[in-house]
C-alpha cells in the first residue's frame, strides 16, 4: 500500500510541487504520519507547517498568474521531480530509497498528465483559470487523502 502512496504523492508533486511536502508536514504535525525518526522530524514543528503551508499557498496562487512558466520546462520539471522523490521518501522512511525513486516516477507522470489534462479542460472550458483551479482541488484533496491513508 505504501508504494502505491509514494507513486501517489509523487503524482500530486507532478501537481503541484509543494502541495506534498505540506500536506505532509501538516500530518506529522497532526500524529498520522510519524517523522519523529527521521532527519525530517523538524517538519512536524509547528513553526515548518506554517512555512510550507505559505509556500503552497504561493504556488496555487503564482500558477495562476500568465508569466508562470509550463511546468514542463527544465526548472519547473526538475523542482517537480525533486520534492515528488522527497514526499515519497518521506512516506517510506523505512524504504525511503525505494520510495524516493516511486515519488520521482509519480511526479513525472503526474507532471505530463496534469498539462494535458489541464490543457484539455481549459480549451473545453474556453478559459485557464476554472481549470487551475479544478487542478488546485484535485492536488489538495488527493494529498490530503494520501498522507491520511499513510
Amino acid at each position: 500500500m505504501l508504494y502505491l502512496l509514494a507513486i501517489l504523492i509523487g503524482l500530486v508533486a507532478g501537481l503541484r510541487a509543494a502541495t506534498p511536502i505540506a500536506a505532509i508536514s501538516w500530518a506529522a504535525w497532526l500524529g498520522w504520519i510519524d517523522l519523529s525518526a527521521t532527519p525530517a522530524a523538524f517538519l512536524g514543528n509547528v513553526i515548518a507547517v506554517i512555512i510550507v503551508t505559505l509556500l503552497a499557498i504561493a504556488e496555487l496562487v503564482t500558477d495562476q498568474l500568465p508569466a508562470t512558466p509550463s511546468r514542463k520546462v527544465p526548472m519547473q520539471f526538475g523542482t517537480r521531480i525533486l520534492l515528488g522523490a522527497i514526499a515519497g521518501a518521506l512516506l517510506m522512511p523505512a524504504d525511503w530509497i525505494i520510495g524516493g525513486i516511486l515519488g520521482a516516477v509519480g511526479a513525472v507522470i503526474g507532471t505530463l498528465l496534469g498539462a494535458e489534462v489541464r490543457t484539455r479542460l481549459a480549451r473545453a472550458i474556453g478559459r485557464d483559470l476554472p481549470a487551475a483551479l479544478i487542478e488546485d482541488v484535485v492536488a489538495i484533496v488527493a494529498a490530503i487523502v494520501i498522507v491520511y491513508l499513510a
